[in-house]
Formats: C-alpha cells, sequence, structure tokens
C-alpha cells in the first residue's frame, strides 16, 4: 500500500512484494528510482475501472522511497512520472492507512484529496 511512502516497514517488504507484483499475470507498470547511481525507491501501479471516475484510472499498488532520498523530492517526481506515462487517464487513486498524517499531508501537498476508505485520489490536469 502506498502508505509505505512515509511508514518505517523494511525494504525486504517492499522488494518482495515489487517482485512478486511483477511477476504475477496482472497488467502492472513498474518504476524504479535511481539518485545519483543509486537505487532510491520504486513503485509499481496498475490502470482499473472506477464507477465514481467513469473510466480507468491508475491505481498505485505500492510505493517505496529509501529513508536517505526522501528529502530529495522524488516522491513529487514519482506522481509527475505516473502522470506522464498516463495521459488517457484521468485520475490517480492510492490508499493511506488511517492514522498516518506524514503521508496524507504529503499527497495533499501533490493536489490529493481524501475519499471515504482511507483513499485519495488526484485528478490529472
Amino acid at each position: 500500500n502506498s502508505e509505505a511512502v512515509l511508514d518505517p516497514i523494511p525494504i525486504s517488504y517492499h522488494e518482495n512484494n515489487f517482485n512478486e507484483m511483477m511477476n504475477s499475470d496482472v497488467y502492472l507498470s513498474g518504476y524504479i528510482f535511481e539518485h545519483e547511481g543509486e537505487i532510491a525507491g520504486f513503485a509499481v501501479t496498475s490502470k482499473m475501472y472506477s464507477a465514481e471516475v467513469g473510466g480507468i484510472c491508475v491505481w498505485v499498488e505500492d510505493v517505496y522511497i529509501k529513508n536517505e532520498f526522501r528529502s530529495h523530492g522524488l516522491g513529487r517526481e514519482l506522481f509527475q512520472l505516473i502522470e506522464e506515462q498516463s495521459p488517457k487517464l484521468s485520475r490517480i487513486r492510492l490508499e493511506v492507512e488511517e492514522g498516518n498524517a506524514r503521508a496524507i499531508s504529503l499527497y495533499e501537498k501533490l493536489g490529493f484529496k481524501r475519499l471515504p476508505y482511507n483513499q485519495m485520489i488526484k485528478d490529472f490536469k
């Protein structure tokens, strides 16, 4: 879940999750982020139908940025990349664990709005 951006969950959990999802039969897009030659984090997205949107939207399955890279603006770059790679879609959706105020604040700064059931959305331009 996307709350991993700011939660202290071990990177091995996310690496395993990333590898499992990328090897699944579900259509997913994977992003690996580098900063000065080092892997700084990764993300997995899928496309899904949303009745609320009335069409296909991007669902952020997992996001992880290593602690030492979190002040470099990689989270913002990640979502810009997702938007650039998804020009025909109208919305990004993700899930944030209830009570994770830091993650919620980060996503709100990126233009996301809160929905029920710990979901957040951002409409494309």
